[in-house]
Parts: structure tokens; C-alpha cells; sequence
């Protein structure tokens, strides 16, 4: 089990919250629940609702739909996200494809926390627009 200090380093990492002073995130790091998870696990179904994501702290996961791989993630990646800002069914499966360890966001605990603290916000748009241009730029 991560302790604190070593959560905020990890959370430090992630793309997502890169640019979150670090009290704040301390915060986050006590909202993280974390999931030791097997190879081979289901974590994400796809068409299922979604209300948390999860961050990847050791280990790798296979994003997919079906048998066709999307991409693989690893250690600091962030899976799910998409579920924080809206409860719309989820548009891949994940798999643990290693043992991993994540650890897990809930959107109820996301929402208290961008309420009282707007600026975490920043960090979450960043990554979106990155992925929303990788996304076209493969589609031209």
C-alpha cells in the first residue's frame, strides 16, 4: 500500500494533475482508492456507465474493443478519465494485461473536489485537447 508521500510524488507524474500545486495534491492522494489487479482482469467494460477512472501505478493495461487493441498503458497513464466529466457508457474494455496496482478516482469525490478547487481543472483540459488533436490528426 502507497503512503501519501509517495502518492502525491506519483500524482506529480500524471499528466492530469502535473500542474497541481502540491497541498492540493495531497488531497487528491487521500481521495485515491487503491486496486491490486490480476492479469487478465476486466476493469473497464465497454457500453457500461462509468463514474471513476483510474490511474496506473505499477504494471500495464490493454485498452481494447473486442479482440482489436487500441493501445496499451503503463505506469503514471490515466484510464477512464472521460467518465469523470460525463456519465455517457464507456467507448472501450480494459484489461489488465500485467499484475497492476491502480488506484482508483470517483467521480462524486472528483466533482467535491474541483468545487473547492477550480484550478485541477487546467491539468484535465490539457490532456483532453492533446488526445482530442491526436484523434484528428489520425482521422485526416
Amino acid at each position: 500500500m502507497l503512503i501519501t508521500v509517495e502518492l502525491v510524488m506519483l500524482l506529480k507524474t500524471v499528466s492530469i494533475f502535473a500542474e497541481t500545486p502540491e497541498d492540493l495534491l495531497a488531497e487528491v492522494a487521500g481521495l485515491l482508492e487503491e486496486e491490486d489487479v490480476a492479469a487478465g482482469t476486466p476493469i473497464i467494460r465497454k457500453g457500461e456507465h462509468g463514474d471513476c477512472m483510474y490511474i496506473i501505478a505499477s504494471g500495464e493495461v490493454r485498452v481494447h474493443d473486442g479482440e482489436h487493441t487500441i493501445t496499451y498503458l503503463g505506469e503514471r497513464d490515466v484510464v477512464g478519465e472521460m467518465a469523470l466529466l460525463d456519465a455517457e457508457p464507456r467507448n472501450a474494455d480494459v484489461t489488465a494485461s500485467q499484475d497492476s496496482v491502480l488506484l482508483k478516482l470517483n467521480q462524486e469525490a472528483f466533482y467535491e473536489l474541483l468545487s473547492r478547487h477550480p484550478e485541477v481543472t487546467r491539468g484535465i483540459l490539457k490532456v483532453l485537447a492533446r488526445r482530442l488533436r491526436a484523434m484528428t490528426q489520425h482521422a485526416d
